[in-house]
């Protein structure tokens, strides 16, 4: 089965608000996603305000994949 990703990216408070989780949660999370080259950061401004946007790296859309592979099996039993 292939999962079918959604967003090839998201921004930081779209993430926060789906996640429902705090800033520092958010942030540690990504990082540790960009140190094993699952996520691509990117930083800008949008008029005078800061934006970071999250990219799935063909890497980390393998993983993802896997990831729920592994979670399947484990609900079917097999």
């Amino acid at each position: 089965m292939s999962v079918l990703m959604v967003n090839e990216s998201a921004d930081f408070t779209s993430l926060k608000e789906i996640l429902g989780v705090t800033d520092g949660n958010l942030a540690s999370h990504a990082k540790a996603l960009e140190a094993e080259n699952y996520i691509i950061v990117e930083k800008q401004f949008i008029g005078r305000k800061p934006n970071t946007k999250y990219i799935a790296t063909k890497g980390g859309k393998k993983a993802f994949q896997e990831h729920i592979e592994a979670l399947e099996k484990l609900i079917s039993g097999q």
